[in-house]
């Protein structure tokens, strides 16, 4: 994936999670979770879109 297409995703979901942030009422737990969730997920399609999550997920640990 080119470089641009990953900036301009990470753009939008920032300013997508800004948006819902601050225009619509929620508790703040519900928004802490939220935030964290966001950010999980597009922590892992970043790795994927990278190419690093392959390895992890074929990591194994020795005997």
């Amino acid at each position: 994936m080119p470089l641009l297409n990953l900036v301009i995703v990470l753009i939008i979901v920032g300013v997508g999670l800004y948006l819902i942030n601050r225009y619509i009422p929620m508790a703040s737990s519900i928004k802490s979770i939220l935030n964290v969730l966001v950010v999980v997920c597009v922590c892992i399609w970043l790795l994927q879109a990278v190419g690093i999550w392959g390895n992890v997920t074929s990591f194994r640990v020795p005997r």
